[in-house]
């Protein structure tokens, strides 16, 4: 059995794209993930440490958005991914990466990125 623990909205201001632009002016990009992880050790002890701290990786997420700028946003969702899946107990990871200023010439809403990796 896996259980999921879900982190929604985490809204970091980053200066990824390929044009000019973006990596000059920086956007906000907001990120979803979702965590499987078995959770019924935390569920017996009721101790911190048979769990994920979110807050923790919350803001482990949030400075690999802000650092080290890349072209597109499936390489920022591997990026996350592989922060997640370095936490011990985190055996799959659904990261969402969107771009909601995303540079198009239509009008949209929002544009993003899912994956999903597992632990090797």
């Amino acid at each position: 059995m896996t259980d999921r623990i879900t982190l929604r909205g985490l809204r970091v201001r980053g200066y990824h794209g390929v044009f000019e632009h973006e990596r000059r002016d920086g956007q906000d990009f907001v990120i979803d993930v979702v965590l499987s992880v078995d959770t019924s050790a935390a569920g017996r002890s009721d101790a911190l440490n048979d769990t994920i701290h979110y807050g923790v990786l919350a803001e482990e997420l949030a400075a690999d958005v802000a650092r080290d700028p890349v072209n597109l946003i499936e390489s920022l969702a591997q990026r996350l991914a592989d922060r997640c899946l370095g936490h011990r107990l985190v055996e799959e990871v659904e990261v969402t990466v969107h771009k909601p200023q995303a540079p198009v010439t239509v009008a949209v809403n929002d544009v993003a990125v899912t994956i999903t990796r597992r632990r090797a």
